[in-house]
């Protein structure tokens, strides 16, 4: 069993994507939880946190994500503030990295979700894997791809409710 990973000092800046969605903050903590759970426990999410050895490669614990006690494939619970901020934590042969989001009222009604990186990619493994995944824009699509599934999520939830 691999040791618990803990936070320090925060890892370099690496990109922050942002989202407005017509949802409450509520709504969308809910959504999000959805939404990780639906990227990160796909048999090729899992499949990929296998390959490159990642720390946790299992989903477990409960939902939506409670601090130290949730895992996604790739990702451990540091920090959940429902409605406020979820920090995942990862770590794998190529890197080691945190995933942020923070959820801030707009306006009434409005939620701003903001999902920040931050990553070391230690060695020239390292390096090209950086390369490989930043250089190339596959981070930011896929971060796009998910905050884009979160407002789907939280804006139908709130259509389905208000119906």
């Amino acid at each position: 069993m691999d040791a618990p990973m803990r936070r320090s000092a925060p890892l370099p800046f690496v990109d922050e994507h942002t989202i407005l969605i017509e949802a409450h903050a509520e709504e969308v903590w809910w959504a999000l939880a959805e939404a990780l759970d639906w990227a990160f426990s796909r048999p090729a999410a899992v499949r990929y946190a296998k390959l490159v050895g990642c720390a946790d490669h299992t989903a477990s614990g409960p939902r939506p994500p409670v601090e130290a006690a949730t895992t996604f494939p790739g990702f451990r619970t540091a920090t959940a503030i429902p409605a406020g901020e979820l920090t995942l934590l990862g770590r794998h042969r190529f890197s080691s990295y945190t995933l942020t989001f923070r959820l801030d009222e707009a306006e009434p009604g409005r939620t701003r979700l903001r999902a920040e990186t931050r990553a070391t990619f230690p060695g020239p493994a390292g390096g090209l894997y950086r390369l490989l995944t930043l250089g190339t824009g596959m981070h930011a699509k896929l971060t796009g791809h998910l905050l884009t599934n979160v407002r789907r999520r939280a804006e139908r939830s709130l259509r389905t409710s208000s119906a």
